[in-house]
């Protein structure tokens, strides 16, 4: 293979994977109050159809990366209204303890289990939802 098919290959690659994330969610820094927990997402639609729900699971690690806290919920859907295309809503997990929480230096996983979408099509979760934490 010429090396100019190779470029055009590996940029159609990269193409493909960077249009492929069609639902852009940005994980707050975590917020610990007491035995509370609370992690903002705020959830950005890029699919042209409507989001009719979305469920992620959020976990909470210490310093040693053991786990301290989990959530799962519906994040968009199953009670709440739907995500229009182009829209963007904001959701707030939280994740309580028996005991307060020994330290604030928390830090925080989210991934995405399952996307609907309009008319009851399944969104690839691995490739259609993009997760970023702000520093």
């Amino acid at each position: 293979m010429s090396l100019i098919r190779q470029i055009v290959f590996c940029f159609g690659i990269f193409y493909a994977t960077a249009v492929s994330a069609q639902l852009a969610v940005t994980v707050s820094p975590v917020k610990i109050t007491g035995q509370k927990a609370v992690v903002q997402l705020r959830m950005k639609n890029d699919f042209a159809d409507k989001v009719k729900s979305a469920r992620a699971v959020c976990f909470l690690l210490d310093e040693q990366g053991q786990m301290v806290g989990q959530s799962t919920k519906w994040v968009v859907g199953q009670n709440k209204t739907s995500l229009e295309p182009k829209g963007e809503a904001t959701f707030n997990f939280v994740i309580t303890s028996p005991q307060p929480f020994t330290t604030t230096n928390l830090t925080t996983k989210v991934s995405f289990s399952r996307v609907v979408l309009d008319g009851d099509k399944l969104a690839d979760v691995t490739k259609a939802v993009t997760i970023t934490n702000p520093k």
